[in-house]
């Protein structure tokens, strides 16, 4: 089978990119029926419709849409192959594709972001803000930051970096701790209300450190279950139970009042922050300059 004409690959992200034929076919030299006809035949090679085409506008198909995707990523892989033979393989550029649980990429990633595009003007980003956990490599993601439990670790696809850690706290709103009272120890916590997060199913359970130094896992009632770091702790000051949460998401709380720490003599897991990337013989300047940032600015706060 004759191999796809990069060329028309070219000329489809560029009519992507401008919105039109026209555009697209004055970004690479061409005319609007020449730019067509390159779309036409690449749809006719791929068996797929790549854009719905209206009189008036222009709109990715979800076939379309992957294909863009993929393009993006193999046109980042030319960048970094020519930026390695001119001397310039340190520099990053193309796009870094990144996902993070919601609460933590909008507190702190996206800080770190702003600091790194401003650095780097041949950069570019596109993020997913979720506490979904996306399949990196399937959905062609170049980095994932996760919190707590990391059940992908164990993907051979993927390499893992631990970044930092934040230590977690139980805690309850006052109004919660008035009506309910407050737990004296571990064995307390089975007659309250626990606000535990659940992804696909999975429920991720407590533990703390008992006598002898053994892990112990809590026993406590779970009426709500929430898949959101953040919806977690708005149930917290909501009086709705008792929550494991990271010091960047309620430290603000604490001090306010708004919520109490509670058996802070046990000892918690800390939230481990680890950076997950597709295992790769070189992992390209973009993703890593983006994790030694990370690890950097984390460990100084």
């Amino acid at each position: 089978m004759p191999r796809t004409n990069l060329n028309d690959i070219l000329i489809f992200m560029a009519v992507v990119d401008a919105g039109s034929f026209v555009g697209g076919g004055q970004a690479m030299g061409l005319s609007r029926s020449a730019a067509g006809k390159a779309v036409i035949r690449l749809e006719d090679r791929l068996g797929a419709r790549l854009l719905n085409r209206t009189t008036r506008s222009l709109s990715l198909t979800e076939e379309g849409r992957l294909f863009y995707e993929r393009g993006l990523q193999i046109l980042a892989s030319v960048d970094e192959a020519e930026a390695s033979v001119s001397g310039k393989s340190g520099a990053p550029r193309g796009v870094l594709r990144l996902t993070a649980p919601d609460a933590f990429g909008r507190l702190v990633v996206l800080p770190l972001l702003e600091k790194y595009l401003r650095a780097w003007p041949d950069l570019q980003a596109e993020v997913s803000f979720t506490d979904r956990l996306a399949d990196i490599v399937e959905e062609g993601f170049d980095l994932a930051i996760r919190i707590g439990a990391i059940p992908a670790a164990a993907d051979s696809r993927l390499v893992s970096r631990l970044i930092a850690s934040d230590k977690a706290r139980l805690c309850a709103s006052p109004a919660y701790l008035a009506e309910r009272g407050e737990p004296r120890d571990l064995d307390d916590l089975a007659a309250h209300d626990c606000l535990f997060f659940v992804s696909r199913n999975q429920r991720q359970g407590w533990r703390f450190r008992g006598e002898g130094g053994a892990w112990v896992k809590a026993q406590g009632r779970s009426r709500l279950r929430l898949d959101n770091g953040e919806a977690i702790r708005d149930a917290a000051l909501a009086g709705l139970g008792i929550a494991l949460l990271p010091d960047f998401l309620i430290a603000g709380d604490l001090t306010a009042g708004r919520l109490r720490q509670i058996l802070p003599e046990l000892e918690t897991d800390d939230a481990r922050i680890v950076a997950l990337y597709p295992d790769k013989r070189l992992l390209e300047p973009r993703v890593r300059g983006f994790i030694d940032l990370m690890a950097e600015e984390l460990a100084r706060s």
